[in-house]
């Protein structure tokens, strides 16, 4: 197994989790880039969003429920805070295994460079 959160999921590498169900789990990003960034991965791995079928519908809006669960749980639900799925080497996509980022805790800015 070499992808980064199939180890983690499998609990052979370390991540501070902070919610586990049957189809996702979400856990703080190793390389935070705001106070607040926090991984919903697929507990399935599916390398992309590319590659989620039509039957995994239900799973990517449990993954946009739990980015809400996750903004309340760390208290930034109120002053906003940001979803986001890279898809691809282009759009930023690091690790290929599908999940979501919640992002937040202070004034993100909007731009693309």
């Amino acid at each position: 197994m070499t992808c980064i959160f199939c180890k983690v999921l499998a609990g052979e590498t370390p991540g501070n989790i902070l919610y586990r169900d049957d189809q996702v789990t979400a856990f703080r990003d190793a390389r935070p880039i705001a106070p607040v960034h926090i991984l919903v991965v697929s507990n399935r791995h599916i390398t992309s969003l590319e590659d989620a079928a039509t039957e995994d519908e239900t799973l990517l809006g449990h993954m946009l429920l739990v980015g809400r669960k996750m903004a309340t749980q760390e208290g930034i639900r109120a002053s906003g805070y940001r979803l986001v799925i890279n898809t691809g080497p282009d759009a930023g996509q690091s690790v290929f295994h599908l999940h979501l980022h919640v992002i937040g805790g202070r004034l993100l800015p909007f731009r693309f460079e």
